[in-house]
């Protein structure tokens, strides 16, 4: 099964959109001849997040050490804090999956009322009266 992991540049001394366009199309690329079956770029106002779908831990080693994707990622904009590497989808949340939505939670979780029912006696008497 494959799975997803992400690259997460932050904006520092340049914007990390500009570091996706010269970067970005060499990164895939390279996952390409990884086994990459997916990916996806996100922008946010803090950066960018590209999520690689890989075959496994070994193929994500393997793209990682590429001279390549090594240039590049020596190039991010902050290269002290402003570069995140980690497996699961974007926005180190580190879930393998995309989460699902959860159970509502205080009024959202109030049961609906249980159905009127009338008894028999009542529906003979609302049967006479509507003839």
């Amino acid at each position: 099964m494959a799975e997803w992991f992400s690259i997460e540049v932050l904006d520092g001394s340049s914007s990390a959109r500009a570091w996706k366009e010269a970067f970005g199309d060499r990164l895939v690329a390279t996952a390409h001849g990884h086994g990459l079956t997916d990916w996806q770029w996100h922008e946010f106002r803090w950066g960018v997040v590209l999520e690689l779908e890989l075959p496994d831990e070994f193929a994500w080693e393997r793209f990682r050490d590429h001279p390549a994707v090594q240039a590049a990622l020596d190039a991010v904009p902050d290269p002290i804090a402003g570069l995140l590497l980690h497996r699961g989808r974007g926005g180190s949340s580190g879930a393998r999956q995309p989460r699902r939505p959860r159970p509502f939670f205080g009024a959202g979780a109030v049961s609906l009322p249980e159905p009127f029912v009338r008894d028999e006696r009542e529906l003979v008497a609302v049967r006479l009266n509507a003839r």
